[in-house]
């Protein structure tokens, strides 16, 4: 097993974590919300999130980012259960990725715009993540809802 993968990667499993723990607090009535204005639902934020760690993944796997991937699936921004099970899968295979990655793989460099090594990208993905989690605590907060402890300590 790689550093990356031995000293990093749990922050990334906790950070999926409190994703999931997030996900169970939703009912899917709950991902039709929108704050208003030109504001996606809840749904369509949390789809998204799923998109951006899809484009990550397959920069790992292809070190070449690529934003143009939108999940198809019908109905999927609007049930918890098919965006946390999605999600999960993308978890399941990025960490998959990760640990069989070299030392030498997490100092290849993926081209986005501007090169990168892949252990760089890997924490821009988890930038990523947290500003995710920034704007769906804003859907939370206006939903009257409240946050999981784990969002209270680590974002709000």
């Amino acid at each position: 097993m790689n550093k990356f993968a031995k000293e990093q990667w749990p922050m990334f499993e906790g950070t999926h974590k409190m994703r999931d723990g997030m996900l169970d607090t939703l009912r899917d009535t709950d991902l039709t919300f929108s704050p208003g204005g030109t504001n996606m639902t809840l749904g369509a934020l949390c789809k998204e999130m799923g998109e951006v760690e899809h484009s990550y993944l397959e920069s790992i796997k292809n070190l070449k980012q690529d934003w143009s991937y939108r999940n198809q699936e019908a109905g999927l921004e609007g049930s918890v259960s098919r965006l946390k099970a999605w999600m999960q899968e993308l978890d399941a295979e990025l960490t998959e990725v990760v640990a069989g990655m070299s030392d030498d793989d997490l100092r290849k460099t993926i081209a986005r715009g501007f090169p990168v090594a892949v252990e760089t990208q890997l924490q821009i993905y988890l930038q990523a993540l947290l500003i995710f989690f920034g704007k769906a605590t804003v859907f939370l907060k206006a939903m009257d809802r409240p946050l999981t402890k784990e969002l209270q300590d680590w974002i709000w």
